[in-house]
């Protein structure tokens, strides 16, 4: 049975956005205070002699709007002038509103007296005229490409996210404030694009309720902007979990734009900057991303100046140092955004995949008595089953597990703890149908309900489990060893796998289950089956016994290569190959295809060392290439059906 490819969104905005977030070298966050033409221009005129087209600037709120009825009309002429100086350097501005939050600090207006930014009329108000008061003034100017609502707002008005403690807000009042303050945009007659800079650390992508949804925030708004400062105890993980959020939120119908990412030159090495300028970017143009914005220009010279002088780290996130001179991570922008705009790739499309990664409800469905302590052990296994996806060269979409999850050749349930009733049934369709499931096992993290919430685990995988009530069968030891009694993909018989065990004594567990319908492939050192197939209809489930990816997850520098093995049997099973395979197993690539349907290859290496790697395509001749550790390319390719 035939079963058809699935499309993976990606759209864009109608301008291609690469750039950078802009404060001054003079002042920072202050610069409207000491406007410094001479600087600015000289600033700006090293973004566009980098190829960058577009800055992300901000309307720092205390100072443009003093008093709850009053605009400062000097600092707005310097605005005005900023953006003057934009158009004669050939760049345009995506200027931003309530800029209470900025860079580890909070500035509130003299007046603001701790009213509340999302419940009180009166303040909602005033924000809503300051922004249609400066969209009155300067909507009208070529230099405006978009506009964003405000910096990081749950980090200001509550909620938080990444970098903080998760606060319960009110949402309605959250999802009402956003409303009001799009509507004063449009009030004010701009027409430009216009986002709400929230950074997309909700439910949906971070799994934490700070209040801002996609589900509404995304009709409302004309693009995504997901913020990543991400830490991370593995390099490949910190390498692709912007991707992977990028991936999460692509799915909403928007454009994708990278808003913020960056490092500080206190934090990595100027050549290890410059190679996760390249990873980002690749990696997120693979996934669909249409537009990005680096954190920051420059850097400052500003060690007595709040929010400097208590986090020192926030002065070195330039591009350039404080004296102008580039750094090498804008170097790799600049070649990034040639090549982007050489094969018109921010109006691209991906190529369609037959893999999909399958995203629990639980992870942002807010069902009764799942608490948000459940959340990370779902994203972070998710995110682990994207790596091993990626590196397999299975190039997978997101889908979820609702009634509607499609029969695509491939599905991948990485380590949830909990499934829907409707999404696990839906599942066993789509292996009738003929899918091929991959499902492990996963008892989670904490105590509530512990155990394996997947309705009807004998029926659907063809066992019998022997589990018990509150308690899990342990896990001892740091690896696990798979001995496969059969073939499985391109696993022979008689091949070992040894895969890595991590994570809190809670999640060290296992499924132990005897087969009746299925047929074990692989058994533990125990003997216990490990991984059986239960074929069924056209197609088959595959069930591991063990957590493969959330041990995985919770394991530093961490040895994937197993799980990517996995990963690629299971795709010789499916008939689930992605549209480019590489040969190295810490290489991995996809395709896209330009406006006109010119393709090219997104290349990407994971490896620490030069790699020399075969690419295949269908339809095409092999490509041998090679990589610098941590490199990456875009690589044109002639249409199929060229002549020359």
């Amino acid at each position: 049975m035939t079963i058809p490819d699935i499309a993976r969104p990606m759209t864009a905005l109608p301008d291609a956005w690469i750039g950078v977030n802009f404060w001054s070298r003079v002042g920072g966050p202050f610069m409207w205070r000491s406007f410094d033409e001479t600087v600015v221009r000289e600033e700006l005129q090293t973004l566009a002699d980098h190829s960058l087209t577009v800055t992300r600037s901000f309307f720092f709120w205390p100072d443009f709007h003093p008093e709850p009825y009053e605009i400062d009309e000097e600092l707005c002429r310097a605005f005005a002038r900023f953006l003057d100086l934009h158009s004669e350097t050939g760049l345009t501005t995506i200027p931003t509103f309530i800029v209470g939050h900025m860079s580890g600090q909070n500035w509130d207006p003299a007046w603001r007296n701790g009213r509340d930014l999302y419940t009180d009329v009166w303040m909602v108000g005033r924000q809503a005229w300051f922004i249609q008061q400066m969209t009155e003034r300067f909507a009208e100017h070529p230099a405006v490409a978009g506009w964003l609502i405000s910096n990081e707002m749950p980090l200001y008005g509550g909620g938080g996210g990444l970098m903080g403690p998760v606060e319960r807000v009110d949402g309605a009042a959250v999802r009402t404030w956003s409303e009001l303050m799009v509507a004063a945009v449009r009030a004010a007659g701009a027409t430009q694009p216009v986002s709400l800079g929230d950074g997309a650390w909700g439910l949906e992508v971070m799994g934490q309720d700070n209040g801002f949804r996609l589900s509404w925030s995304a009709p409302l708004t004309d693009w995504i902007g997901p913020h990543s400062y991400h830490m991370n105890d593995d390099p490949v993980r910190q390498n692709l979990i912007p991707a992977f959020n990028a991936e999460l939120c692509a799915p909403h119908g928007k454009p994708v734009v990278m808003e913020e990412f960056g490092v500080t030159s206190e934090f990595a090495a100027d050549d290890n900057a410059a190679d996760y300028y390249r990873q980002v970017l690749h990696s997120t143009l693979a996934a669909g991303v249409t537009g990005w914005l680096g954190w920051n220009n420059t850097d400052f010279d500003l060690d007595a100046q709040e929010p400097y002088n208590h986090r020192p780290f926030e002065l070195h996130f330039g591009l350039t140092t404080a004296d102008g001179t580039p750094k090498p991570a804008l170097r790799e922008l600049g070649a990034f955004a040639r090549a982007v705009r050489d094969r018109g790739l921010a109006h691209a499309t991906r190529a369609s995949t037959r893999t999909g990664l399958v995203v629990s409800s639980y992870f942002d469905g807010g069902f009764p008595f799942w608490g948000p302590e459940e959340s990370p052990a779902l994203r972070d296994a998710l995110l682990e089953g994207y790596i091993a996806a990626r590196l397999a060269d299975l190039a997978p979409a997101i889908v979820r597990d609702d009634a509607d999850v499609p029969a695509l050749p491939l599905l991948v349930v990485p380590s949830a703890k909990a499934i829907t009733t409707p999404g696990a049934r839906a599942l066993a369709d789509a292996a009738r149908a003929g899918s091929t499931v991959w499902v492990s096992f996963s008892c989670g993290e904490t105590l509530n309900q512990r155990g394996w919430w997947w309705p009807g685990v004998d029926q659907t995988f063809g066992v019998r489990h022997a589990a018990r009530y509150g308690l899990a069968e342990p896990v001892t030891g740091d690896t696990v060893v798979l001995h496969f009694e059969e073939a499985f993909g391109d696993l022979a018989a008689g091949e070992q796998l040894v895969l890595p065990v991590g994570g809190p004594d809670i999640a060290r567990a296992v499924l132990p289950v005897e087969a009746t319908e299925a047929r074990v492939v692989a058994r533990d050192a125990e003997g216990r089956p490990a991984l059986l197939v239960h074929e069924t209809g056209a197609g088959r489930l595959v069930l591991c016994t063990y957590p493969v990816e959330l041990f995985a997850a919770r394991t530093g520098f961490v040895d994937r290569s197993s799980i990517v093995r996995l990963y690629r049997a299971l795709a010789e099973i499916a008939d689930a190959a992605g549209p480019v395979q590489v040969s190295a197993p810490d290489v991995y690539g996809d395709l896209v295809h330009g406006p006109d349907g010119e393709p090219s290859i997104v290349l990407i290496s994971e490896a620490g060392e030069r790699r020399e790697v075969t690419v295949r395509m269908a339809g095409r001749a092999d490509l041998e290439t090679s990589l610098a550790p941590f490199d990456a390319a875009i690589i044109a390719m002639a249409p199929l059906d060229s002549t020359s």
